[in-house]
């Protein structure tokens, strides 16, 4: 299979049109034509990843990065058919630099550096103590984002729970708080907010508007987790973790050093304009490209300062970061018809949905929640919060003032919504893969679901209530 995609690619490489004009337009205006069959790529992959390690799990293990790249060709073949090699060829390029590149780099980096900081000492892996460490990871996740955040106490956290029986309730809930909603309060928590931040949100904004909603999220799942946790605590005869009598402290401090210096590279390359250049008709930014051959850099100082028996003592391997990378790089190609169709807005496949966002010219703000957080628990969260952003008008003084709670819907939905399933935020499969290979078994895809479907879409329905007056 991987030999016959590299020769895919080279082949659509060697044959398209290097004078076709209007590629990027063609690709923009794409969208509205397209129809609802062209997601069942994407679809079937989801499926994949939800029903394949239930069913054949031995087979999964061993051919995940097959399956990946064979969605990604039953996407590709037909759509080069239907609108040209040329139109194939612009769709994997502007998806590897526009989007999937950055981002693989971006989770490498932070998890190459935070692989290098260990936590010395025993944590009793108590319902308060691991209640403390969500809250902890929660209030990380703004400051640095949530995928530094998640990488940086996902281990610690692991090793608490090393000794419990029932461990899993406690990863979800980590995804839910830190990967997820602890994000919401600055841009550089949540790429969607970073994205307004770029169009000209300003960034004290999300800290005054969503400081509640964030406080009432915060304090319902830690008392959930708490009561739960203080079930299977208790159910499990409150076992007690040997304590090693070693000093608690940390190992590899300097790594954090390291992990400022991504959370600084992030916000310097969104508002330095160094120019960009173009890659067979794609637009790619110098700045980013610099950020992230800097992030690369980071990466590799960490992995050379960093003494090996810290990363022996972390469980650090390279399976979950590797299992993350051939997955997505499918869930990249094969997204591009459910991007392209939701930015088509009202005139796409979706556009029955999209009209629900305004009911006689004035905007429905539970619907701008629901539906941003919806699409963002399947699709890339990102341009999900583009697209409504521009739906409600795109002015960004606008936005903050009189269509504030519009902004706050899409803003929340987007971030929130993202715990709904393993693939709505970027660190949400890491800190499932980690896990796993620390020995913990997860949930499936559906099983998961379930806990956001029984936890956090009740507590979504209250805040519809409280915040946006009801559907």
């Amino acid at each position: 299979m991987k030999k016959f995609v590299i020769s895919l690619f080279l082949l659509l490489f060697c044959c398209h049109s290097l004078g076709a004009a209007g590629i990027h337009e063609q690709a923009e205006a794409m969208g509205a034509s397209l129809s609802a069959v062209w997601v069942a790529p994407f679809a079937c992959l989801l499926l994949s990843i939800a029903l394949f390690p239930l069913f054949a799990g031995y087979f999964w293990e061993h051919n995940y990065g097959k399956v990946a790249a064979f969605w990604s060709v039953v996407f590709l073949v037909p759509y080069a058919f239907s609108f040209g090699i040329s139109q194939a060829v612009y769709a994997v390029v502007h998806t590897f630099f526009g989007e999937y590149l950055s981002f693989i780099i971006l989770l490498f980096a932070l998890f190459t550096i935070a692989g290098g900081i260990c936590v010395k000492g025993s944590l009793a892996g108590t319902p308060k103590v691991n209640s403390l460490i969500l809250l902890v990871g929660a209030l990380l996740a703004s400051l640095m984002g949530t995928t530094g955040a998640a990488m940086l106490l996902i281990r610690p956290l692991m090793r608490a729970i090393s000794h419990r029986k029932h461990r899993a309730h406690t990863i979800v809930f980590f995804i839910f708080l830190v990967a997820n909603i602890g994000g919401c309060l600055t841009p550089l928590g949540d790429p969607p907010l970073f994205l307004g931040f770029l169009k000209g949100v300003a960034f004290s904004w999300t800290l005054v508007h969503l400081a509640l909603p964030f406080a009432l999220m915060l304090v319902a799942l830690l008392v959930i987790y708490y009561f739960i946790d203080s079930y299977y605590y208790k159910k499990e005869g409150a076992p007690v973790k040997e304590n090693s009598g070693e000093k608690f402290g940390l190992d590899g401090k300097f790594n954090l050093l390291l992990l400022c210096g991504v959370v600084v590279g992030t916000l310097v390359s969104g508002v330095v304009n160094l120019g960009s250049f173009s890659v067979y008709h794609v637009e790619v930014s110098v700045a980013n490209c610099v950020r992230d051959a800097f992030f690369v850099v980071l990466a590799f100082v960490s992995l050379k300062l960093t003494a090996s028996e810290i990363r022996t003592r972390n469980e650090f391997g390279w399976a979950p970061i590797l299992e993350v990378a051939k997955l997505f790089a499918g869930i990249f190609v094969t997204m591009v018809p459910a991007i392209a169709i939701l930015k088509a807005g009202s005139d796409g496949a979706l556009g029955g949905l999209i009209a629900l966002v305004s009911s006689g010219g004035e905007a429905n703000n539970a619907m701008y929640f629901w539906l941003t957080g919806l699409l963002s628990s399947f699709l890339d969260n990102a341009p999900t919060y583009v697209v409504f952003f521009n739906t409600a008008g795109g002015d960004a003084n606008f936005l903050m003032s009189a269509g504030a709670t519009t902004l706050l819907a899409i803003s929340m939905g987007a971030v929130f919504m993202g715990a709904n399933t393993y693939i709505g935020n970027a660190p949400n499969f890491m800190v499932r893969s980690i896990a796993e290979s620390g020995g913990i078994k997860m949930p499936s895809f559906f099983g998961y679901m379930k806990w956001s479907v029984g936890v956090l879409v009740p507590l979504f329905l209250v805040l519809t209530f409280l915040f946006f007056g009801g559907f």
